[in-house]
């Protein structure tokens, strides 16, 4: 797997009381995207940016990070090859994302995650 981006996943209880700290005081002002429960504040000059979520929609445990593969399928062969947890299979979502969660071997979970090109 080639990871293309990783996204810190910050949980919060609402994104919108999270918004001034994020954009204002950090100075992520682009909103990439707002879900509703998952939104990713970002510097369009840096590069920097965070992923606020409330809840994940679909599945049973929140991730800590996001790792954008080149190929999730791949991705999600080579986990269960290895012999490493899936916490959620491999799902096409709703709103435009190939997926699975995979807990590395110290605990933290990640959602490897494909875009829609």
């Amino acid at each position: 797997m080639r990871a293309k981006k990783i996204s810190t996943n910050v949980t919060v209880d609402d994104i919108n009381s999270a918004r001034e700290f994020y954009q204002d005081f950090l100075g992520l002002q682009t909103e990439e995207f707002n879900l509703g429960w998952v939104a990713r504040f970002t510097d369009v000059e840096s590069g920097a940016h965070v992923q606020l979520v409330t809840r994940d929609l679909t599945a049973p445990e929140d991730s800590a990070m996001s790792v954008h593969a080149d190929d999730v399928d791949a991705a999600y062969r080579e986990a269960q090859r290895r012999g490493y947890e899936i916490v959620y299979p491999v799902t096409t979502e709703d709103w435009g994302v190939r997926r699975f969660f995979v807990r590395a071997p110290d605990g933290t979970l990640l959602n490897i995650v494909q875009h829609r090109e």
